[in-house]
Parts: C-alpha cells; sequence; structure tokens
C-alpha cells in the first residue's frame, strides 16, 4: 500500500526564488494546456490527447515567450499536464456517474494568488536524498529537512508545497507493507457529536477539544489587524501572513488531536463501525463553524486508513438508520429528539444515555450488517413490528432499512 510522509522544509532564500519560479512556470502550463482544450471544444475541434499537449509544451519552449519554461525541471511541467487529465478524468467520471461521491466540475484556471502552491517531481526527475540528510531538487539545489522519521522506503515521488502560512514541505510517497496488529477481541461502535466528540459503546467518551473556538479570540485579534491595513501594502502582507499562521496553528494542533484518538481507537479494538453522516450537509446549518472545528470527516478517514494499514475492520452505519431514536433494550423506534434531549426514558422503563445508546445500536447495526454480507441473515435480534410503529412512513421505511442492514 501506498503512504505518504510529510516533512517541513527549510529552503535558503534562493531556493525560495527557485521553487517560486518553478510555481510559476507549473501554473503557467497548466493555464495553457486547459485554454487549448477550452478552445478545442468551444471550436468542435479533436479531442487534445496528453501527447498533444506535450508536444506544444516542446514548441513553446522554442518560442521567445516562453523560453523561460526551460529554467525549471521539465518533469514538473509534464506532471502539470498529467494533472490536468486527471481533473478532466475525473470531471467526466463524476459526469456519467462512474465516480462515487459528490458532483465535480471542469477543471478551473490556477491563479498565482493561490493560497497553496505546489510542484511534483517523479523518479524521472533524478530527485535524491543526499547523505547529508538534504533533499535535492533538480534546477533547485540541496534543500534541507527536519526529517521527524526515516523513510520506510525509496520514495516514487515527492511533491513540494507551499500553504497560505508561507511554509514549505514535501510529502513523499513510498510503499510500505502492511503491519497487522495482535488481534483482539473487543468491537466497538462510535457515536459523533459536538458537545462530546465520540462516545464509544464501550462507556468512554472523548471530550471535544474544540481548537477553533478557543483560539477565536486570536484570530479575531488578527483578522481586525489584517482589516486595517491598506490594500497592496506591504504592512497588508505581513498581516494576511499572521492570520494564515493562526489558522495553520489551529489545524495542525486538530490533524494532531485526531491522528492520536484514531490510533488509540484502532490499537485498542479489532472492528470499528460508525455512522456515515453527510457532513457536507450538516455544514451548511447553523451548526456549520462547530461541525468543521469538530472535523469529523477527516477523523472517519484517518480510522478507515489505519484500520487497512493495521489489519482492523472499519464499516460505517447508514445515515438514515434511527440509532438516537431506537432502543438499544427492547428495539423500539420513537419520535425524533431535539439536541438538548440527552437523556430520555423507552416505553419498555429503560433509561437511556442519548450518545451512549446510539453508539451500542451503531455497533449492534454494523455487526448484522457484516453477517448479512457474508450470508449468515442476521439480524440485531429486535422485534421488527415493535419497531417501526410509530413514525411517518418514510420514516418506518427508514428504519427497517437500517434495522435488516439491506
Amino acid at each position: 500500500m501506498q503512504l505518504r510522509y510529510r516533512y517541513r522544509l527549510n529552503p535558503t532564500p534562493g531556493q525560495q526564488a527557485a521553487l517560486a519560479r518553478a510555481f510559476g512556470c507549473a501554473r503557467v502550463v497548466y493555464n495553457d494546456a486547459l485554454a487549448a482544450r477550452m478552445h478545442a471544444y468551444r471550436t468542435g475541434g479533436s479531442h487534445l490527447s496528453d501527447g498533444e499537449l506535450s508536444k506544444r509544451l516542446t514548441q513553446a519552449k522554442k518560442t521567445p515567450e516562453r523560453a523561460w519554461l526551460a529554467q525549471v525541471s521539465s518533469v514538473v511541467l509534464q506532471q502539470a499536464l498529467a494533472d490536468l487529465n486527471t481533473g478532466y478524468r475525473n470531471f467526466f467520471a463524476s459526469v456519467t456517474g462512474k465516480r462515487q461521491g459528490g458532483k465535480l466540475g471542469p477543471p478551473r484556471f490556477r491563479s498565482r494568488k493561490d493560497n497553496r502552491q505546489s510542484i511534483r517531481f517523479t523518479r524521472n526527475a533524478r530527485f535524491v536524498v543526499t547523505s547529508g540528510a538534504k533533499l535535492r531538487l533538480p534546477k533547485v539545489g540541496d534543500v534541507a529537512v527536519r526529517w521527524s522519521r526515516d523513510l520506510p522506503s525509496d520514495p516514487s515521488s515527492v511533491t513540494v508545497i507551499k500553504d497560505a502560512a508561507g511554509r514549505y514541505f514535501a510529502s513523499f510517497v513510498v510503499e510500505v507493507n502492511p503491519q497487522p496488529l495482535p488481534p483482539v477481541d473487543s468491537e466497538v461502535g462510535i457515536d459523533l457529536g459536538l458537545t462530546t466528540f465520540a462516545v464509544l459503546s464501550n462507556g468512554k467518551t472523548i471530550t471535544s477539544p474544540r481548537f477553533l473556538r478557543h483560539a477565536e479570540r486570536a484570530l479575531r485579534k488578527a483578522q481586525k489587524f489584517l482589516s486595517r491595513k491598506d490594500k497592496g501594502s506591504a504592512n497588508r502582507a505581513k498581516a494576511r501572513l499572521r492570520v494564515a499562521r493562526a489558522h495553520a496553528k489551529v489545524g495542525d494542533a486538530r490533524r494532531d488531536w485526531l491522528h492520536k484518538q484514531s490510533t488509540m481507537i484502532i490499537r485498542d479494538n479489532q472492528t470499528v463501525y460508525v455512522e456515515d453522516l453527510c457532513v457536507k450537509g450538516l455544514a451548511r446549518t447553523k451548526l456549520a463553524k462547530s461541525v468543521h472545528d469538530a472535523g469529523w470527516g477527516m477523523f472517519t478517514r484517518m480510522l478507515e486508513e489505519k484500520a487497512a494499514r493495521y489489519g482492523r475492520t472499519f464499516g460505517k452505519v447508514d445515515r438514515w438508520f434511527p440509532s438516537t431514536r431506537m432502543c438499544c433494550e427492547c428495539g423500539a423506534v420513537g419520535q425524533k429528539k431535539s439536541l438538548h434531549v440527552r437523556e430520555w426514558t423507552c416505553g419498555c422503563g429503560a433509561v437511556h444515555d442519548r450518545d451512549r445508546n446510539a453508539a451500542i445500536n451503531i455497533l449492534a447495526a454494523g455487526q448484522a450488517e457484516r453477517l448479512n454480507a457474508c450470508g449468515a441473515g442476521v439480524s440485531l435480534g429486535f422485534d421488527r413490528a415493535a419497531g417501526v410503529e410509530t413514525g411517518t412512513r418514510r420514516e418506518r421505511r427508514r428504519a427497517l432499512v437500517g434495522i435488516s442492514g439491506l
């Protein structure tokens, strides 16, 4: 399996200028190729293949208007064309329904004012890690790297990234073998929330750190400082970096915390189930800031990736499954409950904590769905008739689908 290892770079001023030149050349090649494909489409011409675009790039280097493209590695320019081809391929796959997930639009022009700039070197570029632990990039030089850990194998490519805060990173793609952890007997269901980040079916709770909320005061001061600077001035550029660094600090803290929590859960449990939340839809509500601050999508993605790497099982439960309204004791599905209702009593007399009950139901639904997929025909063990008496016809149909695991 392929993994990415990212390290911080410390380029010299001269190397920063060389990287900026490479960023600009890759952007121009990308935009020229995009403009050519758009013109061919509008004029009804034939499709421009990658080979044709590569030939046009070679010819452009010989013209006075684009002669400066030869100042950077040719691999960087070819990879810019490859990125455009990937963008169109994903767009067409999304339009035809072959690509899962949200709909993607066609590629757009890149701007030199984008917050993130990047270039990619493959093995053809002959980048190497020198004996002095520096990264040698063609037509850039030996760049100092902060090696936080060793690379497990020789990288197949490296992407040099400059983020909005002005920091430089090297992202290596390496091939690693899965490292299965010793098997354990425990399985867990996870209910994600805002007040409490996660409640596990085994009773453990993870408090939400709310990184963005705690940094709002510093962010507000930095943004106010930026708004008082004249546009185009050097002081405004410095103030913009101050805002970007404050946001980068919040993002780094959140990412580090999510990595630690996901690693702990994967290490302690053989199977992990979560609810397939529609984060994009929740981000359009009045809870948008809290939803983005929680980082649910990043957390579930980390769980899935680490489960594949360490030999664990990861599964998602249908988002329409009534995990909150269903009693984990008798299986009865009640009415919808407001967010302020943290405890409720079922008709059978069981008193439930809202999040703990949902986590137990997610675990049971995930186990039933996995066994049904294997042909075992296992249900949740609840009385289906009692579980779907209440609610509208649409809610009862969704409950039946969620309970059966089909």
